[in-house]
């Protein structure tokens, strides 16, 4: 009897095994029917590249060989960077209990950081990887965010390591508008900000201030100059206000939130408040509550000359009559200054939710191909251009 109860459970467990595979198989068939109706400009191509529950935030090694993907969950993922598609996928440091690990970011020394909602890790690079068993809490709970902060609203966190070597991390506000004196908290915790750090956690400064929630960052080449996204006021209308994307040129801006919900819209719980001086408006509003996330410039020399420039992934809007976003977008620079967006991927918004995917971060290859995470679908898809 014992015997056959064994045998009971064996079976069970292949048959569990044979159902999840055949259910990624069937997901992935029907990912692939979704990327064949994807609008591109001519000569790119997009592909499925692997599949990553609640994929978000991307980081590829230095070294080209691994993929590191944040997500909307407890977990993060490791993944081997094939020519077309993923190698081979599996958990990061699946030891640790991570509370929504969506920001890895990586040093040039191959040091792998990742901020989570409540805290910063560091793993330190060893031979075919990360020290995935002995990670450094080097912004420990307590020290990222009030300890009793616990609302998750604008929780997933980004992370970069700067021209100066220093470790930025972008950190929302849980709210929509804040009341006075949430705004005193968040403000004396730089929530609603871009926070500085050594390598170490040490020296934390508030780099900027009066963002309500960035979930893309890059510095671009050559200046070396920090831009975001970032994503604005809730229940003001279908057309206002507007995303933004920022330049902060030095630390110490205050980019106008929450006297500002969005552009140059006053939100009207702070409408009778007068905003400091010296405030720091966007380089260039962008459509309205489309929501842009993950954003890179590309450095590749694969693209042609007029797609070299500033991509950003829009998870799409969630509370608009006629949803927008969904897609990607283009925004070509000349002299440090963004032209207006150009659609560069789309088809996922059908006029109507729920959408078919929903981009959420960027990640360029060594073979100047771009990662995209999709976090609706839990994918990554690969764009590459073949020539027209």
């Amino acid at each position: 009897m014992r015997r056959a109860a064994w045998i009971l459970v064996i079976l069970v467990a292949v048959a569990a095994s044979f159902a999840m595979r055949r259910a990624r198989i069937d997901h992935a068939a029907d990912l692939r029917a979704v990327l064949a109706h994807i609008r591109l400009p001519p000569g790119f191509h997009i592909s499925l590249y692997g599949l990553v529950p609640h994929a978000r935030g991307l980081a590829v090694s230095p070294d080209g060989k691994t993929l590191i993907v944040g997500t909307s969950s407890d977990k993060v993922f490791r993944v081997e960077l094939g020519p077309g598609q993923a190698r081979a996928i599996a958990p990061f440091a699946r030891e640790e209990k991570f509370i929504l690990p969506t920001g890895p970011c990586f040093a040039a020394d191959g040091t792998l950081f990742l901020a989570t909602f409540d805290r910063i890790l560091r793993f330190s690079p060893r031979a075919g990887g990360w020290d995935e068993d002995h990670p450094q809490d080097i912004v420990p709970r307590g020290r990222l965010i009030p300890s009793d902060e616990e609302r998750r609203g604008h929780g997933m966190r980004v992370c970069r390591i700067g021209p100066d070597d220093k470790l930025y991390v972008a950190v929302g506000q849980p709210t929509n508008v804040p009341a006075p004196a949430e705004q005193a908290l968040f403000a004396q915790w730089g929530m609603g900000g871009i926070l500085r750090f050594e390598r170490d956690g040490g020296h934390r400064q508030i780099f900027a201030s009066g963002i309500r929630n960035s979930v893309g960052m890059d510095f671009e080449p050559g200046t070396g100059t920090l831009w975001f996204t970032d994503n604005q006021v809730d229940g003001m209308g279908d057309d206002i206000p507007p995303e933004e994307l920022n330049k902060a040129s030095q630390s110490g801006l205050n980019f106008g939130f929450p006297w500002y919900g969005g552009g140059h819209v006053r939100t009207t719980q702070w409408a009778n408040d007068a905003p400091p001086a010296g405030l720091v408006f966007p380089e260039r509003e962008l459509d309205a509550h489309a929501a842009d996330l993950g954003m890179l410039f590309y450095r590749g020399k694969v693209f042609p000359d007029k797609w070299r420039g500033v991509f950003i992934a829009q998870h799409g809007s969630w509370n608009r009559s006629v949803p927008v976003g969904a897609r990607i977008i283009f925004l070509p620079f000349r002299d440090s200054k963004p032209g207006a967006e150009i659609p560069f991927a789309e088809g996922w918004n059908q006029g109507a939710t729920p959408y078919l995917g929903r981009p959420a971060a960027l990640a360029e290859l060594p073979d100047g191909s771009l990662i995209v995470s999709d976090d609706q679908e839990g994918a990554l898809y690969r764009i590459s251009y073949g020539g027209e």
